[in-house]
């Protein structure tokens, strides 16, 4: 069973810094790609960055792409999304989630509120 923890987020200003946490159990994690997703209030939830099995191959939406790093410790079965300069349109429940083939599974998501 794929379980996965979102942590890590929270409230931070403008131009601030968030790093977000995925911890997963109950599957091989080193054989799931995962990915981060976010859903804002009212919105329908979006792909933000993807990381395959073993880290080579990355992939961010060009909201995120400069700002956002994505990275997965395979040791640890943690994944990690860290978020830099971050800006009030980056608010949202952030997601995590594992693929592989037809098994999948998310998280229950984090609130991350960028605010002044």
């Amino acid at each position: 069973q794929v379980q996965l923890v979102e942590s890590g987020g929270g409230l931070v200003q403008p131009g601030g810094s968030l790093r977000l946490s995925c911890a997963a159990s109950g599957f091989t994690f080193s054989t799931y790609a995962v990915s981060w997703y976010r859903q804002a209030l009212g919105k329908e939830r979006e792909l933000v960055a993807s990381i395959s099995e073993d880290g080579s191959s990355i992939n961010y939406a060009d909201s995120v792409k400069g700002r956002f790093a994505i990275s997965r410790d395979n040791a640890k079965n943690t994944a990690y999304l860290q978020m830099n300069s971050l800006k009030p349109e980056d608010t949202a429940v952030y997601y995590c989630r594992a693929v592989r083939g037809s098994r999948r599974g998310w998280g229950q998501g984090t609130q991350v509120t960028v605010s002044s």
